[in-house]
């Protein structure tokens, strides 16, 4: 495909943004590191958290990447989960992630995080897994319009509440449930957070990918794979043998960082310090 096809599927979405920085990784182990389809050309976005601005400069630093290179590998956007909760614009990050993928449906997979999940958790059932209110849902919750509840919320009011938001997000809502916990290309892994290390059955442990596991932060938490995830989040990306995790803290940090995987990695951050949150 060639580049400029690229900007035509990312559509309104594909932005020159003056704020953007880059950052370059390459493993140089002795093996040979697991690598994709070589079909493809993957990048691999990390947590969003509510900042659309950032989405839509890494969209645009996507394209311009993937138009310099000179062959004929495929474009795929992997999106690593969590993109609401905590930055202020949950709503907006949704909706363009719907209209990427309606555009490009066959280049573009968006994984569930740990926050989707949790929001899902308490549309389903609010009384048992209100937790979700503590941990960045207050930003969400503004963002939709819906009135905040108490800070000790009564049963009444989780259910009002759980009510109010799922009339209020409307087919968001069902666009996430459809998020799939993991997706595969050649010899490498994507999930949200990892996987959890000698399991045979580790693709189908969806605690592990959406939470993450005591043991998957070591440098090969699925021998014989590469794993990439976000839900950690750092200064820096992690670059390992057998995983590289991709979460700079986008929504307190104002840097949103993907890895662009082929033939080797190379790692792209956008920038908007002070912005967005």
């Amino acid at each position: 495909m060639a580049g400029s096809d690229v900007a035509d599927e990312l559509g309104p979405c594909y932005i020159t943004c003056m704020n953007l920085g880059i950052g370059r990784s390459f493993f140089s182990g002795a093996a040979e590191r697991p690598k994709v389809d070589p079909a493809v050309r993957i990048y691999a976005v990390g947590d969003v958290h509510g900042r659309h601005d950032l989405l839509l400069s890494m969209l645009g630093r996507i394209a311009d990447d993937y138009e310099s290179e000179p062959d004929e590998r495929r474009c795929k956007i992997v999106f690593l989960g969590d993109y609401i909760d905590r930055g202020d614009n949950s709503r907006m990050v949704l909706t363009s992630l719907m209209r990427l993928m309606s555009g490009a449906p066959r280049g573009v997979i968006a994984l569930r995080g740990n926050h989707e999940a949790a929001l899902l958790d308490f549309i389903d059932n609010p009384l048992r897994n209100s937790a979700w209110l503590d941990f960045g849902a207050r930003q969400t919750i503004a963002d939709y319009g819906v009135p905040m509840p108490p800070r000790r919320p009564s049963d009444d009011d989780l259910m009002g509440l759980r009510d109010a938001l799922a009339v209020a997000m409307g087919e968001h809502l069902d666009f996430l449930r459809t998020l799939p916990c993991h997706a595969t290309s050649g010899d490498v892994v994507f999930t949200h957070a990892g996987l959890a290390p000698g399991d045979a059955d580790a693709l189908r442990n969806t605690r592990a990918m959406l939470w993450g596991h005591e043991s998957s932060e070591g440098d090969w938490p699925a021998p014989g794979k590469l794993l990439v995830h976000g839900h950690y989040d750092a200064a820096d990306p992690v670059d390992r043998p057998g995983r590289i995790c991709v979460d700079t803290g986008a929504y307190y940090s104002g840097c949103l960082t993907a890895v662009r995987l082929d033939e080797g990695v190379e790692f792209l951050a956008v920038t908007n310090v002070g912005a967005g949150r």
